[in-house]
């Protein structure tokens, strides 16, 4: 029997299934590195853990032992080379950064905190005016905290940022102790020279979420004359180590932004190519392959390269460390007196990817984060 006319737009046409095999679709399966949420690890720490930590703290700054100086000295009464004292941090800057890697900076910023003095003395050090001098204000630890706060709920930053840290480890501990109860959620970000001891990383693990070294050079005598520091590099090795061992190879959430691992820069300098290419093949063989890596190009003159030689002209000059000036060079340090040329950092970017290194901080060669 036909069907009248009027129900027919009403019917639904029927479609044949097809037996024939369909292609296969390729499912493209997340990285290692790509989180879906993430929880300080401050958090997940015991009060009996944190208990301890306080202890360890405090018996730091007694006899201080935080960095491979080992200057030993109480810091309730007398101060080290790092100036800084035990009861109060002193700070130069809190606020949002908008100049640190794009996995860190994200939109609103890493929320940093500059702290004045140092446990190195570098004669190139961009920061010299804060690190080499005791500018700024002093803060408690509570104090301290109460400032990572206003960074994550006025300045909505996407981490805390504690830049040059490693003299006021401490205090840092206390601080972090403190905003965890305060109600601090946003990952701690350690940026550091590398030049830390393993009992300060030891106490600082379980605390600190992303661990931002910088290795600077690889020569002994590189390190003594431009550092002011004796075995640097063995130092930096051994601390990479320890931090790679706590948290890994750095991981993103979905929005690009790092939240755990470590991220090794390295500052490449004039002249100096040749040391920043065994770091990079030391990273790669030593470390992991899949270390997150930059290689910076901002090196420029800066604190005491380039002014006047010291002593008279038939004096012998002779740099902080017992180095000899160059021969016939009017200024200090001349041989780093001049930005770093771009063909110096291509080589040592050449070597890191002949090493086998391939997570490198630049711009994406597709529209999206490179994670």
């Amino acid at each position: 029997m036909a069907l009248s006319s009027r129900f027919r737009p009403f019917l639904r046409p029927v479609f044949r299934v097809s037996l024939r095999a369909q292609p296969r679709r390729a499912l493209h399966l997340a990285p290692p590195w790509l989180l879906d949420d993430y929880v300080p690890r401050y958090h997940l720490i015991s009060s009996i853990d944190a208990a301890k930590k306080r202890s360890l703290a405090y018996a730091h700054l007694r006899e201080c032992n935080l960095c491979p100086r080992l200057c030993g000295v109480n810091r309730y009464e007398k101060t080290g080379v790092c100036l800084i004292g035990a009861e109060k941090v002193k700070v130069n800057t809190i606020a949002p950064h908008f100049g640190e890697e794009p996995c860190l900076q994200g939109h609103n910023g890493s929320g940093s905190v500059f702290f004045s003095g140092c446990n190195l003395r570098c004669v190139f050090c961009q920061n010299h005016d804060i690190a080499h001098q005791r500018n700024g204000f002093d803060l408690t630890p509570e104090e301290l905290a109460e400032w990572y706060m206003k960074l994550q709920e006025v300045g909505r930053c996407h981490n805390i940022n504690l830049v040059t840290p490693e003299h006021v480890v401490p205090q840092v501990v206390l601080s972090i102790l403190h905003a965890r109860e305060l109600g601090l959620r946003l990952p701690i970000v350690y940026n550091t020279s590398a030049f830390d001891s393993l009992e300060s990383l030891e106490l600082l693990d379980g605390l600190v979420d992303i661990y931002l070294p910088d290795f600077k050079v690889w020569s002994n005598a590189t390190s003594k004359r431009l550092l002011k520091a004796d075995n640097y590099a063995a130092t930096a090795m051994e601390s990479i180590k320890a931090m790679h061992a706590q948290v890994g190879d750095l991981c993103f959430t979905g929005d690009g932004i790092a939240k755990k691992g470590v991220l090794v820069r390295h500052l490449v300098m004039p002249g100096k190519e040749d040391e920043g290419k065994e770091i990079v093949r030391w990273l790669a063989e030593n470390v992991s392959k899949d270390m997150m890596v930059h290689i910076m190009e901002q090196y420029f003159p800066r604190a005491h390269v380039g002014k006047p030689r010291r002593g008279g002209k038939d004096a012998e000059v002779v740099e902080p460390g017992g180095v000899p000036a160059a021969e016939g060079a009017k200024v200090r340090y001349a041989d780093i007196n001049r930005p770093v040329d771009l063909k110096e950092v291509a080589s040592v970017t050449q070597a890191a990817r002949e090493a086998g290194l391939w997570r490198f901080v630049e711009a994406p060669k597709h529209g999206g984060f490179n994670i």
